[in-house]
């Protein structure tokens, strides 16, 4: 079985140890120590991260939010290291794979891409595979909101639907990178854009995509 979640999670911690706890990332209003208490309270609070999905949760995610953000950051980055705790589903290795992989690696490139001489990972041909048939199962949901139809295409020609509609937009790029762009990260992505211009300022411009 493969471990992308396991090395991704690993990557993350190392970078968000790297970076200090009031480096910038890609999440719009937080810093490092954020991000690193959003990934623990994520996995190890599922009593307040239900308030990512639901809005009646949101209150109570945000104190648990606020306390986690106010722990020592070498211990929130301890915590990421070290995995959920033992009798959470996480630990279960197909499900670490199927919900961590994605979450992890965007997180990853939210620290990454925030700096300024950041430059793309060489991701190989396996990781990329996956995170395309990631894609392929879930365009649909992902870009369920966008704004025209969304066309995604990787460079050696597959495509998958986003979204049913008119005008369309038909966005080009590696899998990892229209993963990031279908979780708002448009202008970091590494893609091009096909279709009429106004459409694509919309959609260039749209938040994160049904996430």
């Amino acid at each position: 079985m493969s471990t992308f979640a396991k090395r991704e999670r690993l990557l993350l911690a190392d970078l968000l140890e790297t970076a200090g706890p009031d480096a910038p990332t890609l999440c719009e209003g937080w810093r490092t120590r954020d991000l690193a208490a959003h990934v623990v309270v994520r996995e190890r609070r599922p009593d307040a991260a239900g308030g990512l999905l639901l809005k009646q949760l949101a209150p109570r995610l945000e104190k648990v939010m606020e306390e986690f953000t106010a722990k020592p950051y070498e211990e929130l980055i301890q915590l990421i290291r070290t995995g959920p705790p033992r009798f959470s589903p996480f630990q279960l290795k197909q499900l670490d794979e199927a919900s961590n992989t994605i979450e992890f690696y965007v997180h990853t490139e939210d620290v990454r891409r925030a700096q300024e001489d950041w430059a793309p990972r060489a991701l190989d041909t396996v990781f990329q595979d996956a995170l395309w048939s990631r894609l392929e199962r879930t365009a649909r949901l992902m870009g369920r909101s966008a704004p025209t139809g969304l066309v995604l295409r990787r460079p050696d020609g597959q495509t998958a639907v986003a979204h049913r509609g008119t005008p369309v937009v038909t966005v080009t790029g590696e899998p990892s990178e229209l993963l990031l762009f279908l979780y708002g990260r448009q202008s970091a992505a590494k893609v091009e854009l096909d279709g009429e211009e106004e459409a694509i300022t919309r959609l260039h411009e749209a938040k994160a995509l049904g996430i």
